[in-house]
């Protein structure tokens, strides 16, 4: 079980709730801290004009709110927001999103009443999905249209799916015994004024680009190492004269793969000897291509930006995130615009940035071992077959490159892009879930192109018949890959099991990650 509301709520908490199937338990001295929360508003909104309780929203907070009409008023704003467009999210992104809202609804600064956490928690350990839209919210009076799709349910309305399929939510609430939310204060503001979307999105996207880099990482070795790549270019002494963390993280993760390989050579026993001298034109390459010699160059700064973004992403996710604040240790309620999504967006378009340069490097390294011009190792395509009749890995490459090339589309920014909407209340917007979503398809975009450079790293193993020299890192992976792919000479349609190979990179952590 794991507490929420006690402490800060961890990237690693996060992933055993919502992919290692932990349970969610609310302790009851952080539901007093809601109760108390509550119980101040309650006392302090009486006689007061207060935002979002008596008044209209954004715009409209000029009109007052008759007494008669207060708990209809969040019931409208739940209902009129319930407005999006597009393709529902996943449940992986809809269980993160709640479990973002429920955390941040548990810092106790948004005047709820305990029954919104209570029902949030069910929802999450019995796994039901509301129905939430990809498009809506401008992410700056926070996730609007997202949240109100989450509020719906909360109220009993809208759809949910549950086992896989969709049901009108109340059918399932019946079905299980639970009780929709009755309003009591502020509740309808309280849900949908937030930035949980994107920072649930976000979350999801730091976890997969975690995995990305590490199978980068390891992808990029296993290419060094069937080509005899030379092992300064990642050494210790040659790195640590940068001073980048990540570049240096990156070689230490290089070096660990490839310990024990018998493939990877010595400059200093190759090259460094009077008889090369001797010779006017060398026959090894002296100097390997970029992409296999400046991987710690490359994949460094990706290192940082992630790391950066889950620093982000964590503070976020342990934010209140709501407006306006309610504060009954101070006794007083704060306007003002938590809600922004600035951090959240801003990180998630360096993160897809850097996501996108991983995704180049994969396929500049698959082109070099696809090309045997350049490789001067393996036959073109790395064509295991009759050359002329078979095609090896060559229908496989044009997915990569075009993926890629969406990639570099998508990785223009949407912290620049604001549009003021709202009757210009909303003059600048953060675009946070649209950043994170877009975020996520480059992420999905580059497991895609990772998959195809591993097939073709086994197929150039197998050309090589080199499974004896490999790193036992390297060698690991081989075998339990090839249990999916196996070695193939004839031509046969790869789209099934180049998605058996990248759902095995989803779902699989790499020998060496990216906290090692």
């Amino acid at each position: 079980m794991i507490p929420i509301g006690q402490k800060v709520l961890s990237l690693t908490d996060f992933t055993d709730i919502l992919l290692n199937k932990k349970q969610v338990t609310l302790p009851p001295s952080a539901l007093e801290k809601i109760e108390t929360n509550f119980r101040f508003l309650q006392n302090f909104s009486s006689n007061k004009l207060i935002y979002g309780i008596n008044t209209g929203f954004g715009p409209m907070a000029q009109y007052k709110v008759s007494d008669e009409n207060l708990l209809n008023l969040q019931y409208n704003l739940i209902r009129s927001h319930s407005s999006g467009s597009g393709a529902l999210l996943s449940p992986v992104l809809t269980k993160a999103l709640m479990i973002a809202r429920l955390n941040s609804l548990m810092q106790a600064y948004s005047g709820i009443h305990t029954d919104v956490v209570n029902l949030l928690t069910q929802l999450i350990n019995k796994d039901i999905y509301p129905c939430i839209y990809e498009h809506g919210g401008v992410g700056a009076s926070g996730d609007l249209v997202q949240l109100a799709h989450l509020g719906l349910v909360l109220i009993g309305e809208g759809e949910v799916i549950y086992r896989g399929k969709t049901y009108p939510t109340i059918e399932v609430f019946n079905k299980l015994n639970i009780k929709p939310l009755t309003i009591h204060l502020r509740e309808g503001l309280a849900i949908i004024n937030g930035t949980s979307a994107m920072t649930g999105i976000g979350m999801v996207n730091i976890i997969q680009a975690q995995k990305l880099l590490g199978w980068s990482a390891m992808f990029s070795a296993m290419t060094n190492e069937i080509v005899e790549a030379y092992d300064d270019h990642y050494s210790h002494e040659l790195n640590i004269v940068k001073h980048h963390k990540g570049q240096n993280k990156v070689a230490g993760m290089l070096r660990d793969i490839l310990k024990g390989s018998k493939m990877i050579r010595s400059r200093t026993d190759h090259l460094y000897h009077a008889d090369n001298i001797k010779h006017d034109v060398f026959e090894d390459k002296v100097q390997e291509y970029y992409s296999l010699r400046c991987v710690t160059q490359v994949l460094g700064p990706i290192y940082d930006t992630i790391e950066q973004a889950e620093e982000v992403l964590v503070n976020e996710l342990n934010s209140v995130n709501d407006n306006p604040v309610i504060d009954h240790i101070n006794k007083n309620v704060y306007h003002g615009g938590n809600f922004h999504g600035d951090y959240v967006s801003l990180e998630m378009d360096k993160l897809k940035i850097a996501i996108t340069k991983l995704s180049m490097l994969s396929e500049r390294q698959l082109n070099y071992l696809l090309n045997d011009k350049l490789n001067q190792k393996f036959p073109p395509f790395v064509n295991l077959g009759v050359l002329g009749l078979n095609f090896g890995m060559q229908g496989v490459q044009f997915t990569a490159t075009s993926t890629v090339a969406e990639n570099q589309t998508l990785s223009f920014p949407m912290y620049v892009h604001s549009i003021p909407n709202n009757n210009d209340n909303q003059d600048i917007v953060s675009m946070g879930c649209n950043a994170a979503l877009m975020t996520a398809k480059v992420i999905d975009n580059s497991f895609t192109v990772l998959s195809i450079q591993l097939m073709t790293i086994l197929q150039g193993i197998d050309y090589l018949s080199c499974q004896s020299k490999l790193a036992p890192h390297t060698l690991a992976l081989y075998n339990k890959v090839r249990e999916i792919f196996p070695k193939f000479i004839e031509d046969s349609p790869k789209y099934k099991e180049m998605e058996k190979v990248k759902n095995f990179l989803e779902t699989t952590s790499p020998a060496i990650s990216f906290n090692s």
